[in-house]
């Protein structure tokens, strides 16, 4: 079974960046999509960020497009995220999680099985 580590959250100011990192070991080519996901407090989780890993379809929340790039070297089971500009609703726990089913809807966190606990990102003035 996959287990995933997330890492490079942390206190942030509005408009500034932070770049998270996860690790998904042992990982292979039966994890069709893997990605980022968030929750808030008092919130739904949502997806973010999603690599479909069969032709390497990017899919973004409208909520981070333009701002967040997600990118993967799938050989080492890592992905990244690049937030850029980010903003107070970007305040959540980022996780990320992988799946083995072929779904359409990439981010909706429902398909996914696998997933890690999560690293803090907090973005305050």
């Amino acid at each position: 079974q996959v287990r995933l580590v997330e890492s490079g959250g942390g206190l942030v100011q509005p408009g500034g960046s932070l770049r998270l990192s996860c690790v998904a070991s042992p990982f292979g080519s039966n994890y069709y999509s893997i990605g980022w996901f968030r929750q808030a407090p008092g919130k739904e989780r949502e997806g973010v960020a999603v690599i479909n890993t069969i032709d390497g379809t990017r899919v973004y929340a409208d909520s981070v497009k333009g701002r967040f790039t997600i990118a993967g070297d799938y050989a080492s089971g890592t992905i990244y995220l690049q937030m850029n500009n980010l903003q107070l609703e970007d305040t959540a726990n980022y996780y990320c999680a992988t799946t083995e089913r072929l779904i359409s809807d990439l981010l909706e966190p429902l398909w996914y099985d696998y997933e890690g606990r999560g690293t803090q990102v907090t973005v305050s003035s």
